[in-house]
């Protein structure tokens, strides 16, 4: 890497990285280093009146105070941060050698580099539970400085907050912002007890594929992938949900999967083309049942989490204490536009998209006008915990006809804080009706709808052998861990949500400055200086572009000498398409 790619800090840090070694110290050792205390339990099982004890903890520098031949660093481990205090008569019994203080940690370590320490614990005279050093071990040297957060009487400064940036460098969020970590600790913490929760009833989790031929299982529009070996189209995962019934045909009585599904749609603050699905499929089972387990579920998932069923997310309380309210998709609609859906065919749902002023388009069928409707006009409206229920058969391709009212489906969605959470049925299990549905999602298909569902011959194959009475359920994992965690973004509860690729600057090749008399070796300190671009000369001052140059010269001592005023006004002026005097540097 050149040099002049580097900023002043990282050019310290890799002086510094050389001189450890030159010290023989290894920057970056490959010996188990035995931790056997943590900051965390550190400080919660001290006790004044007991004999010291004796300590070895590992972590990252987060701040020094340096102050002669006694020290104070902070040292961040995963599960907290912990005062250490260091001497040099302690680390470095030995006078005539004390490099291991007055050099490797005075000037050559830096905030950021991973340390090991050996001591004992105390309390410092001002109360602060501390780990007095007696032995400091360099483990790992940091290149690059941290963001240098700060707080002052709980106000953070400084603070490494920019969305964008704590996306991309999620390793620098967690190690820098409070909190952070935590989400995703609550994360596996709502994993774990969902999967105790279902393992206490008896069900089993499965693995079902990833690469599929038939992309079933939900309205979605697949990442299309290719296979050599075979020579065959394969479809990244959008559900689960057709391998799950396959093996209830099998004779299962529940399984459950937590699965990674891939939607090639948009992206905004609660959806991600990746995520994460919990299906269940338990036998002899149906959408009532269902709604029963779900909340049960909720409940044992916010105490084992929690501790408690309420919720904070911003000046919102939620409480997920059973029972949950239950309203038809039908009356939802009814309540929020003051229109009955029931009974309207597609044209007359198309004028009632128009005048509620909710978006449409030729491909939509039935089932999406529907959706569109619900979507816009009333979802947003459900904040505590309420399942809709009873959905068009339009718009639930794999679902059981209701029992009373055949145009519609045993179905429902929990919705909380204005999302849907849940999805569940009752599920269908008649071939032929599974038939005629996948046919009439055939016909949307033909209509432009991308999202329609395919014909899987495989599963219908499945279907005719016989699939007992079934309940299903699908959760989005990734915005039930938004509830539980307050956050209003799913990028939030993702510890690498999907980016845009990062844009490097715009740079000039050095035979676009070569054009214009600028040899070769000068292009690195004019883009250091920020001509990243011949264009970026057009019209510069001769004077401050020489100065620029002279000070970079002059910080990284490079060679050539820097360029003569008239060369530079040479440069710039050709770069302005001025002419250049023949007699330019004959003077």
């Amino acid at each position: 890497m050149n040099i002049l790619e580097l900023s002043e800090q990282e050019i310290i840090r890799r002086n510094s990285l050389e001189q450890l070694r030159r010290l023989g110290i290894d920057p970056y050792p490959a010996a188990v280093y035995a931790v056997d205390g943590y900051a965390g339990e550190i400080r919660a099982s001290f006790r004044d009146d007991a004999p010291p004890r004796q300590v070895r903890v590992a972590g990252r520098i987060m701040s020094r105070r340096i102050m002669g031949k006694a020290s104070f660093m902070e040292l961040q481990d995963a599960t907290g941060r912990i005062q250490i205090y260091l001497t040099r008569d302690d680390i470095c019994p030995d006078e005539n050698h004390t490099e291991l203080y007055n050099t490797v940690f005075r000037k050559l370590l830096d905030i950021g580099d991973i340390v090991g320490i050996g001591g004992f614990v105390f309390r410092t005279q001002t109360g602060e539970i501390s780990v007095h050093a007696r032995e400091l071990t360099v483990l790992s040297k940091s290149l690059r400085p941290l963001p240098v957060v700060k707080q002052k009487d709980g106000v953070v400064y400084d603070g490494f907050s920019d969305p964008e940036q704590r996306y991309r460098q999620r390793y620098v969020d967690l190690v820098v912002n409070d909190g952070v970590k935590d989400v995703f600790l609550k994360r596996t913490k709502i994993f774990n007890s969902m999967r105790a929760f279902f393992n206490e009833k008896g069900y089993v989790e499965v693995d079902t594929p990833v690469l599929q031929t038939i992309p079933g299982g939900a309205a979605a529009r697949p990442f299309i992938t290719h296979h050599n070996a075979l020579d065959i189209p394969l479809y990244l995962r959008i559900a689960n949900e057709l391998y799950l019934k396959r093996l209830i045909v099998g004779g299962f009585e529940g399984v459950y999967e937590f699965s990674r599904n891939f939607r090639n749609e948009g992206m905004d603050r609660s959806h991600n083309p990746e995520f994460t699905c919990m299906e269940i499929y338990v036998a002899y089972k149906d959408y009532r049942w269902m709604m029963d387990f779900t909340e049960q579920l909720l409940e044992r998932i916010c105490m084992d989490v929690l501790g408690d069923t309420k919720v904070q997310i911003g000046d919102r309380e939620i409480d997920c204490k059973p029972p949950f309210r239950r309203v038809t998709l039908t009356e939802a609609v009814r309540e929020h536009t003051g229109m009955d859906i029931g009974g309207m065919d597609e044209n007359a749902l198309r004028a009632a998209c128009d005048r509620l002023g909710v978006e449409q388009d030729g491909s939509m069928g039935k089932g999406k006008l529907i959706d569109a409707i619900f979507g816009e006009k009333c979802e947003q409206a459900y904040i505590q915990p309420t399942f809709i229920t009873d959905y068009p058969v339009e718009m639930s391709p794999l679902t059981k006809r209701h029992r009373v009212h055949p145009e519609l489906t045993e179905r429902f969605e929990l919705m909380i804080n204005g999302k849907e959470i849940a999805n569940a049925y009752s599920e269908l299990n008649d071939p032929l009706d599974q038939r005629q549905r996948f046919e009439e999602q055939l016909r949307l298909s033909e209509k432009g709808d991308d999202e329609a569902m395919y014909i899987d011959e495989d599963f219908l194959r499945a279907l005719e052998y016989g699939m007992p009475p079934t309940g299903g359920m699908g959760i989005g994992m990734d915005r039930l861990t938004m509830l539980l965690t307050g956050r209003e973004s799913i990028q939030e509860v993702l510890l690498f949500p999907q980016m845009r690729p990062e844009k490097p600057a715009k740079k000039d090749p050095a035979e676009r400055y070569a054009a214009h008399g600028i040899a070769e070796a000068r292009v690195p300190a004019l883009q250091k200086a920020g001509y990243l671009t011949v264009e970026s000369l057009c019209g510069a001052n001769p004077q401050l572009v020489r100065r620029e140059l002279f000070d970079i010269h002059k910080k990284y001592n490079l060679e050539p000498e820097p360029p003569s005023a008239r060369e530079v006004e040479a440069w710039i002026r050709s770069v302005s398409g001025q002419q250049t005097q023949p007699d330019e540097f004959s003077r």
